[in-house]
């Protein structure tokens, strides 16, 4: 694990480069209450073909919090300034949940510096301000572990939280992990994004996955990326919201897939 001082915070990542300084850089970030652990189902397949940039989001994993106000702005403004201390130019980006939305972001914002897009498990706008304040009001006064099974539910679906513990407990953990503070703060900048009037903005070739089962950010958000983004292509997954948990093998499968493609088309 390295670290990194941007203006405010100190930012904690990994920069797997075992693919050799020819090899594109592929930037995965985090959803809502996990850290860079959440990618270890990819980290060896990907890392052979990518340099593989790993972080944690701003209050989550190593990762500091930092002052307020806290947007989505403000996390896609901390990957830029990752980038220019790593003298990255220009990446390919795949972001899950919240990190989905950061990666929209940066499409819309700053598209010279990223090559692809793959947006997992998100939405232009996720949920409504009444639940991300409720779930701000919980955690301050209740703690992550008045939250933890509900996300999980959520998160997995049941069959394969019956099965698959191994899986579903470092997820629990890293959600007990997070710090109160830390994932309040993500869910106010998630609660004041709305990105969906600037998705027709996104240059990128983009690949948007979704979970069939997926109660957070469901198909028909998928769906309307895809149908917004002009250079988007959809790939739905039979599982819930931690499609690369709960599908490793499919959901690297579509990642390898598009990147290959978009690389040598």
């Amino acid at each position: 694990m390295q670290t990194i001082e941007l203006k405010d915070i100190r930012l904690a990542y990994e920069f797997d480069e075992r693919a050799g300084q020819d090899a594109p850089v592929l930037v995965l970030s985090n959803s809502l209450g996990t850290s860079l652990a959440m990618w270890e189902p990819q980290r060896e397949f990907l890392a052979a073909t990518h340099r593989l940039l790993r972080y944690d989001t701003r209050g989550h994993g190593r990762s500091e919090l930092g002052q307020g106000p806290h947007t989505l702005e403000q996390r896609a403004q901390d990957v830029l300034g990752l980038l220019d201390a790593l003298e990255l130019d220009q990446v390919d980006f795949c972001g899950l949940s919240m990190g989905g939305m950061t990666a929209q972001w940066l499409g819309v914002h700053a598209p010279s510096r990223v090559r692809r897009l793959i947006l997992c498990n998100t939405a232009a706008k996720i949920g409504t301000p009444e639940i991300w304040n409720n779930r701000i009001a919980t955690v301050l006064a209740e703690g992550m572990g008045a939250i933890t099974e509900g996300v999980l539910e959520r998160w997995f679906t049941a069959p394969f939280r019956a099965t698959h513990p191994e899986a579903v407990e470092p997820v629990r953990q890293g959600l007990l992990e997070t710090t109160p503070e830390g994932y309040a703060a993500s869910c106010a900048a998630i609660r004041e994004a709305d990105l969906r009037t600037e998705l027709a903005r996104i240059v990128a070739p983009t690949l948007v996955i979704s979970g069939t089962h997926d109660p957070a950010t469901t198909p028909a958000d998928g769906a309307f990326l895809a149908a917004q983004i002009p250079k988007a292509r959809y790939v739905e997954l039979a599982c819930a919201h931690l499609s690369n948990i709960e599908l490793p093998r499919e959901f690297n499968r579509a990642l390898g897939e598009f990147l290959r493609e978009e690389r040598h088309g």
